[in-house]
Formats: structure tokens, sequence, C-alpha cells
């Protein structure tokens, strides 16, 4: 019988081999199926904000700078990509709608010049559409309430075009809501803030309080009828940052039923480099404000040469490595629980640790998951599942608004 139970024990040791078998970035043929078989959705990506003014640029193309585009986010399985509406938040009323609709605009026309491999998705059902006909899904976020200009007519027009959710602020507080850019301050939301927060609702667009006040958070979920999301935060406990949330924070968003989209930016995700950078702030501020007097007005060369003084100040400071996000995500799933934890990077719009490049280093994340034990179910939710969840709980929330006549 020896010669019969070698051959199986054989096949045992090849199975086994396999399933644990690892390619070059050490990501496990499992990790790999599983990340396949999720829908992948990152919640912000800052393309059109990086990328708009450059009249020759083409997402469906490969690209050696920046950190997302359409052949890289195949290669990394993301299949839903929200793409943040974004400008400074020194830009305000008129002319920030009209860069708005600008930026709008250059998305929907990115994806209808790439229509075959890719969809403007504005539901769940889209983007599970476009999953099934091997398609990637854009969605797109705005990034700032200042952006509606104290208006719900032009909130309701944003939705109409396609907008799926509103950052209620930036960097700076709005005439309606407080920014965790001015924490000192804490200001929360007025009556007409609230009135935003539910024509949200009534929209059946997401309330992303990512950017928020703290008190701002807690004002808005105290208003909501329907499960918020942070698009891009990470946890204060670990990173003492004001754009993290606290853990009860994250104990209030759990009973809200959102989701915190985990961001990947090494400032957020690393106490030690938050401090180091707190240390040079004043200095590097002082010469961006030199580039303002120097470009007044010129908000794409400010930009640029922000950059560049920002990179010089980069190579001064200690190197964060891309498993801190693990540590994130992490805590958030100890403290919130594993409904309620999702992706938002950031990429293109911030500084990634290192091993986090580009999009195409998100399998990472999955073999790392595994790794350290979570389940596939688990890994599913987190990679796409809970942030699909909340966003038919708010589109189900929208709808019955609606019928009921609720809002004008």
């Amino acid at each position: 019988m020896r010669h019969r139970v070698w051959p199986v024990l054989a096949v045992y040791v090849l199975v086994g081999a396999t399933a644990m078998s690892v390619d070059g970035q050490g990501i496990s043929s499992r990790a790999r199926k599983v990340h396949q078989r999720a829908i992948v959705v990152d919640t912000h990506i800052d393309v059109p904000a990086s990328h708009a003014r450059d009249v020759s640029y083409n997402v469906g193309e490969r690209h050696s700078d920046g950190h997302v585009d359409l052949p890289r986010m195949k290669e990394g399985g993301l299949d839903a990509a929200f793409f943040s509406i974004y400008m400074s938040a020194s830009v305000t009323g008129p002319e920030a709608v009209k860069r708005s609709l600008e930026l709008i605009d250059w998305t929907r026309r990115q994806v209808a010049r790439n229509s075959a491999s890719a969809s403007l998705a504005t539901s769940v059902a889209d983007i599970r559409r476009a999953h099934q006909q091997g398609k990637l899904a854009i969605l797109m976020g705005m990034e700032g309430g200042h952006m509606i200009d104290d208006s719900l007519s032009a909130l309701r027009a944003y939705s109409e075009l396609g907008i799926r959710y509103l950052t209620l602020t930036h960097s700076r507080s709005t005439s309606w809501a407080g920014s965790s850019g001015e924490a000192e301050k804490n200001a929360g939301l007025t009556d007409f803030g609230k009135d935003v927060v539910r024509e949200l609702n009534r929209l059946g667009v997401l309330v992303d309080l990512s950017h928020v006040s703290d008190q701002t958070f807690y004002d808005a979920l105290a208003v909501t009828s329907a499960p918020v999301v942070l698009t891009h935060s990470s946890c204060r406990a670990l990173g003492n940052h004001p754009r993290n949330v606290t853990d009860e924070m994250l104990g209030a968003l759990a009973k809200n039923g959102g989701v915190i989209q985990i961001t990947f930016v090494d400032s957020f995700i690393s106490q030690e480099l938050n401090d180091a950078e707190a240390a040079i702030r004043p200095e590097r501020q002082a010469r961006i404000a030199e580039l303002q007097k120097q470009f007044p007005g010129d908000e794409g060369r400010v930009r640029d040469e922000t950059r560049k003084i920002s990179r010089e100040y980069k190579s001064r400071l200690p190197k964060v490595s891309w498993e801190k996000i693990i540590e994130h995500i992490d805590h958030a799933v100890q403290v919130a629980g594993i409904d309620h934890v999702g992706l938002g990077s950031d990429f293109d719009g911030a500084d990634m640790p290192e091993g986090m490049e580009d999009v195409t280093r998100l399998p990472k994340i999955s073999a790392a998951l595994l790794q350290k034990g979570y389940s596939e179910k688990d890994l599913e939710k987190i990679l796409g599942e809970n942030l699909l969840r909340v966003m038919a709980q708010v589109e189900k929330t929208g709808k019955d608004l609606r019928m009921a006549g609720d809002g004008k």
C-alpha cells in the first residue's frame, strides 16, 4: 500500500505549496485570488485635480508619474474609484462653482473617451454591473462644501451630474460647517449646514465627514437619517492628526452604521512623521506664502511650485512603511467592527508610504490582512462590500424620502 500513499501525499504537498506560493511583491496566490474576486473600492483619488490642466492627458493610458490610471487600476485590482472633484478651499463663490463644473465635465469626458474599459457609475447597481462586464467603475465625489456656494440648488445640480458624496468641508471652515483644518475653533453645523445634510440624505448622496471638525462630525450624526462615510481618514489613536478620528468617533460611526475608509497618507498614519512635519511646518509655510505673493491668482503655478518645495522638505523627514496602513485598518476594526472599515487612499492627492507607490500595490493590503488572520469574507468587506452596503442604504433612504415628499 505504501506505493499508493506517496502519490496522495505528494498531491497534498503540491496543493499546499501552490496555495502558499508568493509572487515578486510577496503576495500569495490566495490573496491574489481573493483580491481579484472582490469588488475593490477606493473612495478618494485626486486624478482630476492633478491632471485636468493637461489637455493631452488620457487616464486610459499608462503613465510613469502619479499613482492612478486605468491600466494600473486594472493591474492593482481596483474595480471602483471615486475621482475627487477638488479645489483649494480658498476658491469660493461663483468661481468655485465654475471650476467644479469644469472638473466634473473633464472626468465625464475622460470616462467617455475610455468607454471600452471604464464606465461612469452613480449607484451600487452601476458598480456591480461594471464589475460583471469587466469594466472599471468611475464615480465622483466632491471634496469641500465651499463648492456649493451656500446653495442647495447647486447641490441638487451636482447630484444630477453624478456627484455621489459631498465632503462637508475641506481645510477651511465654510459659513455653515467647521473644518478640522481649524481644529482650535471646533465649530459645528449651522442651521443651513444641517439642511445640507438633510438634502444629501434626500438626494441619496453620501455625507462625507473627512476634513470636518469634531463638533461638525457629531452634529452631522445627530441630523442624518442615513449612514455616513469618512472617505479618507485614519485613526487618531495611532496618528494624532486632526484629520483622523478618535476611538469615540469610531464608536459613534459604528452606531450610525457608517464606514471609515482608511487613508494611506504617510503623515496621517505615522505619529513620528507627523511630529517631524510639525517641526518644519512654519518654515515650509513661510516659503509657500512667498510663492502666493509672487504668483497672485495663478493657482496652478503655486500648486506646482508648492509640490517642489514639499518634495524638498520631504527628503528631510523619516520614512514611513506601507504596513502602517494595516495597523490603522486593524485598529479601526477592533474599535468600530469589521462592518465599518474600508479603503480611501488619497492617491494622486498626497504622499504615500514606502511600498504603496501606486495603485498596483493594493494587493499587498489583501495579503497582509489574510496573513494577519482576517477571513476571506472579512477581507471582501474591507475591500469594498462595506462601502457598497452604506451606498445602498443611502440610496434607499433617498428614495424613501423623495417618495414621501420630504424636502424641496
